[in-house]
């Protein structure tokens, strides 16, 4: 089953699970409270703030999809999706980070949830009751589609068996989130971050000069239709390029909306220790996103060149989005140093995958054991009982996300965009009037979250297959929508109290 590379690849992967674990073992120790458990006491220094929101926002598609997207159709679909996911970047660490960390705290809030409920005095916990629904509803099989995207690349890898590579990819998640909570997942994903980092690089080098030198990369790319244009995409089959509209362009840029409600990277602002350092947090999420996005669409097109000149097989529909496995396995057959090289590279894949899991696991557990049970329930119990419900909490979702996984056929990438569209369009618009609208209230916010929730399900199942102008990606609707009941309702409905108000203008 193993060749001699293949033991050299699956030893460093296994060094590098080892290296995860052992930070889940070490932050245990440090976890007293849940308010450690799941917001690291809120001490997080700059870099690792920055870099672990963005291990757990880029998951396996900057590694997988995004190459894969670019070594079919060229540069449109991947190049606005990656505009839009950079501006989205930027501007969420611009408008909201800082007034949310800010905010929270004077709050006393350590989930989205609890921020929520908190910001607009909701006594009767319903803003609690949806909010922690809406995470566990999308956040569970998110964390499944993590879990299949591990068990995929070992399997396809090294011949494993996919239920078996999956659980054991599943298991290493769960060990060290629950021993170490939000400082191991954090640490982890900052170090995911870098070998996510050091992947893209040895990939992108090694395949440019795999594919005879940058001039015929290039030379490929342009012998292709519309292949390198921003606004023609190329059919691969056909070998034609047709339109890339401008209402294709603005549901794309739509994906950038997303991050305004993504509970796990939301928590990174929240758990900073000093706010005044999320400036230079910026920067860096900014700069990296940028370049690892750009990356990874050039590597598609020198994935492409690599086709052509016959060092990797063709690759066709969803076989695309193993562009990197595929160059990672040419490299590893080149001597032992390469194979170590190769295994660093598929511990990236598996380390965007695993930097956002332990995400989803935290906040999909801290809604069920500290939101339903503590907050709607109002089930009493101590500090160290609460924090013995938070990790049971992890197993018992990470169980559920295995089971959703079974299924090797289950579709990863679609689960991620639904999941996104659901969290971006259910709270980015009322985070947005939560943080700067005085005048938003419980009601406008109870409308917006279930108005948001509501239409992406509707605009996904019902309207957008109707086609035409409705054929756009329903964050976009769903959050225009949802941002609307937050306005209309608020404003039909009574003013804040006093107490609100102030509170709100306090936070400067």
């Amino acid at each position: 089953m193993f060749t001699y590379s293949g033991i050299i690849m699956a030893m460093t992967m296994v060094a590098y699970l080892a290296l995860v674990i052992g930070l889940g073992v070490y932050y245990s120790k440090k976890n007293s409270n849940v308010d450690d458990f799941y917001l690291g006491g809120r001490q997080l220094g700059p870099l690792v703030t920055a870099m672990s929101a963005e291990a757990s926002d880029m998951s396996s598609w900057l590694l997988m999809g995004l190459p894969g997207v670019a070594y079919l159709s060229g540069v449109a679909d991947a190049g606005w999706t990656a505009i839009g996911l950079a501006v989205g970047t930027y501007v969420n660490w611009f408008v909201v980070s800082k007034r949310l960390r800010i905010y929270s705290h004077k709050i006393n809030a350590i989930t989205i949830p609890d921020f929520f409920k908190n910001r607009y005095h909701d006594e009767k916990n319903i803003l609690l009751g949806i909010s922690a629904v809406v995470i566990i509803v999308f956040f569970v099989p998110y964390t499944a589609s993590g879990f299949a995207a591990c068990g995929k690349l070992f399997s396809s890898l090294f011949g494993m068996n996919y239920e078996s590579a999956m659980i054991i990819c599943a298991a290493c998640i769960m060990v060290y989130t629950l021993l170490g909570g939000f400082l191991a997942a954090s640490t982890s994903d900052f170090i995911q971050s870098i070998v996510m980092t050091i992947a893209l690089i040895a990939i992108l080098v090694f395949g440019i000069f795999s594919a005879g030198g940058w001039g015929n990369v290039v030379s490929n790319a342009q012998s292709m239709a519309g292949y390198l244009s921003l606004t023609q995409i190329y059919d691969p089959e056909s070998g034609t390029a047709s339109a890339y509209g401008l209402l294709t362009i603005v549901s794309t840029l739509a994906w950038g909306l997303g991050y305004f409600g993504m509970p796990h990277i939301l928590l990174r602002f929240m758990a900073i220790e000093d706010e005044e350092r999320l400036k230079l947090s910026r920067r860096i999420a900014s700069v990296w996103v940028v370049i690892s996005m750009t990356v990874a669409i050039v590597i598609g097109i020198v994935g492409n060149a690599l086709s052509t000149e016959g060092v990797v097989d063709v690759l066709e529909g969803s076989d695309s989005e193993t562009i990197i496995v595929r160059i990672t396995s040419v490299l590893s057959a080149l001597g032992p140093v390469p194979a170590i090289i190769a295994g660093i590279v598929i511990a990236g894949i598996l380390a965007s995958t695993m930097s956002t899991s332990d995400s989803q696991l935290l906040a999909a557990s801290s809604s069920f054991s500290q939101n339903l049970c503590r907050g709607v329930f109002n089930i009493k119990m101590s500090e160290k009982t609460a924090l013995m419900v938070a990790r049971i909490s992890v197993l018992g979702i990470s169980v559920v996300a295995v089971f959703l996984a079974s299924n090797p056929d289950s579709s990863v990438f679609q689960i991620v965009s639904f999941a996104w569209a659901g969290f971006g369009a259910s709270f980015g618009p009322v985070m947005l009037c939560a943080l700067f609208w005085k005048r938003s209230n419980r009601q406008g916010a109870v409308a917006g979250m279930l108005t948001g929730g509501i239409m992406i399900f509707v605009w996904k199942f019902l309207v957008r297959p109707l086609g035409g102008l409705l054929d756009i990606y329903e964050l976009l609707p769903a959050f225009l929508c949802a941002l609307a009941a937050i306005i209309i309702v608020s404003l039909i409905t009574p003013a804040p109290d006093k107490e609100i108000i102030e509170e709100f203008e306090s936070v400067q």
